[in-house]
């Protein structure tokens, strides 16, 4: 079976962001920014993904990615 997986932890380290200063950056709850992170979600916001990309100056295709679980 496939599923999404937001690369959130590879940016961040990428990136030498915390989760916590990436929430308050974004204005997130960091309990639903925790969840993204572990890929444990049923829907994207498109709001959300689209914050993240500018956040991280990256595409769509570097933020989601399908995989084989």
């Amino acid at each position: 079976m496939k599923h999404v997986h937001m690369r959130l932890n590879e940016l961040l380290i990428e990136n030498d962001i915390s989760k916590n200063r990436i929430c308050k950056d974004l204005d997130l709850a960091r309990g639903n920014f925790n969840r993204y992170c572990r890929d444990d979600f049923q829907r994207i916001d498109a709001n959300l993904i689209i914050k993240l990309c500018d956040y991280f100056d990256c595409t769509i295709e570097d933020l989601l990615v399908i995989v084989d679980d």
